[in-house]
């Protein structure tokens, strides 16, 4: 903006607040706009200014941040509802340059600003579309529910041997996680095989500690020792 360009502008401004514009003025308000082209934006910037009323009661002259501030705010508004224009065809070399200059002509009131927001095509995404199918279903029973949360494999059913919940694994006597059972894999099992391999490392457990060194054995004696101490309430 030019100091003759800031006196244009520093005249409007007095229609509304009577000033008297000097040259030192138009000098002034010019290095502060220098940036800022004399447009009709400029003056629907003062007119927006005064017509809006002041929050403390007290209007005080427009300055050259005002033409600034509210300059910007009605650019911004024309490009409310823009909408990006491609060329024909799949390519767009200039996207980044043809947006600018698409953004710069309809907030400078070159190019007419759509009136309203550009609809939404495109379906909801598959989270929202599983979502929306379920309204207005009946709600399933218990046993539904149950099935459904089924799956392939041992953790598909409640384990007849532990009693592992559906969806949760094996358990030993002590609590710690384990393999599936063979019954919930499905597998039938032989009570006196059972019997017999449970004896067979019992059998094994008691000649390990028939071999156990007296070093060894201390220190299991320890071990034992401590975990009563940590059970005991």
């Amino acid at each position: 903006m030019t100091p003759d360009d800031a006196a244009r502008l520093l005249a409007a401004c007095s229609a509304f607040d009577n000033r008297q514009p000097s040259e030192i003025a138009k000098r002034a308000w010019a290095s502060s706009l220098k940036k800022i082209p004399l447009d009709e934006d400029c003056f629907d910037a003062i007119a927006r200014y005064y017509a809006t009323p002041a929050k403390d009661g007290a209007r005080l002259w427009i300055q050259p941040a005002d033409v600034v501030v509210h300059r910007t705010t009605i650019r911004k508004e024309r490009l409310e509802n823009f909408v990006y224009e491609p060329p024909a065809g799949l390519d767009d070399p200039d996207y980044l340059k043809r947006l600018r200059g698409q953004q710069y002509a309809v907030g400078a009131g070159h190019a007419p600003a759509p009136a309203t927001a550009p609809a939404l095509t495109g379906g909801p995404v598959k989270a929202v579309a599983r979502a929306l199918a379920g309204i207005g279903r009946e709600v399933p029973a218990e046993d539904d529910e149950i099935a459904a949360v089924r799956r392939p494999g041992p953790l598909g059913t409640e384990c007849p041997k532990c009693s592992a919940p559906i969806g949760r694994p094996c358990r030993l006597s002590s609590g710690k996680e384990r393999a599936p059972h063979a019954a919930r894999r499905g597998e039938t099992t032989d009570p006196a095989a059972e019997a017999a391999e449970f004896e067979r490392r019992r059998t094994a457990a008691r000649d390990r500690l028939n071999r156990l060194t007296p070093a060894e054995r201390e220190q299991l004696d320890a071990f034992h020792a401590e975990l009563r101490e940590t059970r005991t309430p």
